[in-house]
């Protein structure tokens, strides 16, 4: 066995809340890094640009996202099998060769140089689920997760903002921006990656309340498809509907925003989402506090439920004129992101550890991730390319509709489901958990 930093020895040994706080920054401060590569270039608006008559920015986020699409579907292998002293390797060469994609951005002319962006898109789809793998199995993992989450609603916003100061206050292209933002973030992803490599494996304790986590190979992922094939279906289905929600809300914020009325405010990228950031924060991390991962797996999907009908709520008082534009878009993207986040952190986890299922999240998450995106990608088509004449504040409401409905519908089914699947399968309920 390797010899233990003096960093590792001290966190294994130190008391939870610091050992949260470390494992919350190094998360966060690597995943930020991690959208300074991927999201800076849609802070550009590429005016009067296009190919074959498609708007410019379109082709570019399609392009992108269909790389990272590609990206999840090959975490389901890579990601699911990854085992632990390969990490902050992988971490490091992925987000490296998507930076090189950025380059190549930036030196090829226009219009060819919309490719670049695939490849730029390819490597960075796997980085959510090694970054993960560092916090799950943990009795905290909410916790831990939570923190991790709030990149997702924080940095997309606040790395635009830096793109955005790049190009207007500056004066460099929008196709060299993305490569120069990324640039600033080589020193915090290092940062972030140097103190991952430092957090120590699960305890014991650990893996008698939430299960070890072991590599997955085919036959294990085959096992557990077959296993919980409905409850997957169901879960992978929510996703979808979340992810293509998210995704035009976050790609497409400047034009939303703009549409709303604060297109000569562009903080509002940012001061927006930190009130979301923090609310989800909490109320997901105080899910550590239940113990019983049967009452925590069941309360995960009344959160989920809660954030559909928020957002299906919320649309309709704004489409019928009684709530004001940026409570509807905060509100509703509240409730998204606070079943979004529920995916990323604790469903999951609790679902692995309710049944006492030697796995990984990687592969639950990636299969979700990867279907969540192929349906983004298909949105993003039938928009552009399906007649469609809608504006993307029209089209956002619509989504906003649909999104919730499914989203209520689905997560109910899916509880008929998991209450049937535990009357056919013995769980093993830790000691001194109880089962509620």
């Amino acid at each position: 066995m390797p010899k233990q930093s003096s960093i590792t020895r001290w966190l294994a040994n130190t008391n939870g809340l610091f050992f949260s706080l470390y494992c919350i920054a190094a998360a966060f401060i690597t995943y930020c890094s991690m959208y300074a590569f991927r999201k800076p270039f849609s802070a550009g608006t590429y005016d009067d640009l296009s190919v074959l008559g498609i708007d410019y920015k379109i082709v570019l986020i399609t392009t992108q996202v269909i790389g990272y699409m590609l990206s999840k579907f090959i975490g389901i292998k890579v990601v699911s099998e990854m085992g632990h002293n390969t990490r902050v390797k992988s971490i490091l060469i992925l987000i490296g060769s998507s930076w090189l994609a950025l380059l190549a951005f930036g030196f090829i002319p226009y219009p060819y140089n919309f490719m670049a962006l695939f490849f730029n898109g390819l490597p960075l789809g796997m980085i959510w689920g090694i970054v993960f793998s560092f916090l799950e199995g943990r009795r905290n993992t909410e916790l831990l997760g939570a923190g991790m989450a709030t990149s997702f609603i924080v940095s997309s916003g606040f790395v635009k903002a830096v793109g955005k100061a790049v190009t207007d206050s500056y004066g460099y292209s929008e196709f060299w921006m993305p490569f120069l933002v990324g640039a600033l973030f080589v020193p915090t992803l290092f940062a972030g990656v140097w103190m991952l490599s430092k957090i120590p494996p699960p305890t014991p304790e650990d893996e008698a309340e939430r299960t070890e986590r072991v590599p997955m190979g085919r036959q294990e992922r085959r096992q557990f498809f077959y296993t919980f094939a409905p409850g997957i279906v169901l879960m992978v289905a929510i996703y979808m509907a979340l992810t293509i929600f998210r995704d035009i809300r976050d790609n497409f914020a400047v034009e939303l925003w703009g549409a709303l009325g604060y297109g000569e405010m562009p903080s509002i990228l940012v001061t927006a989402e930190l009130p979301i950031a923090v609310t989800v924060l909490l109320i997901i991390a105080a899910m550590m506090f239940i113990r019983s991962n049967r009452a925590a797996f069941y309360a995960n999907q009344l959160i989920i439920f809660a954030g559909g009908l928020l957002v299906l709520l919320t649309t309709w008082g704004f489409d019928t004129g009684w709530l004001a534009p940026a409570v509807w878009m905060i509100i509703s993207g509240f409730g998204m992101y606070l079943a979004y986040i529920s995916y990323h952190t604790m469903l999951f986890e609790r679902w692995i550890a309710m049944f006492r299922y030697r796995s990984n999240i990687g592969y639950l998450m990636y299969v979700a991730d990867a279907f969540g995106y192929l349906g983004s990608v298909g949105i993003l088509f039938l928009k552009n390319f399906g007649g469609s004449n809608l504006s993307w504040l029209s089209f956002f409401i619509r989504c906003g509709y649909w999104m919730g409905g499914a989203t209520i519908v689905l997560i109910a089914l899916s509880i008929l489901y998991f209450r049937q699947k535990e009357q056919s399968v013995k769980i093993i309920v830790p000691e001194g958990l109880g089962k509620v």
